[in-house]
């Protein structure tokens, strides 16, 4: 994947997610929690599927988790971690990226 601008960490509210398609076949989504960004592989460690059932839409109702739209695994977001469902102690793959000083989030 080459460097690419992926958004602006404005546009992204906090306690919500966001989802996009890169390169026409990879899917990642960002997560805005206490102020911090993380941004994972849009791909559940279980089956390999896309995660949300409903654009954007990556997290638990209470947005204290990631959650599979398929069977319900549940994912710590600072770290990935699968903590409930079928692909408990496996994990999200995490994407590098920084921030420029104007917000923009670049992933490389």
């Amino acid at each position: 994947m080459n460097s690419k601008a992926l958004l602006n960490t404005n546009e992204l509210a906090e306690d919500h997610s966001l989802g996009f398609n890169l390169e026409g076949d990879v899917n990642l989504f960002a997560v805005k929690k206490d102020g911090k960004i993380y941004l994972y592989k849009n791909s559940c460690p279980h089956l390999g599927i896309e995660l949300e059932w409903v654009e954007h839409q990556f997290l638990d109702a209470s947005n204290a988790l990631i959650q599979c739209s398929t069977h319900g695994a549940q994912f710590i977001i600072e770290s990935g971690e699968c903590v409930s469902g079928p692909c408990m102690g496996q994990a999200l793959s995490r994407i590098d990226f920084h921030i420029d000083d104007k917000g923009m989030l670049w992933i490389t």
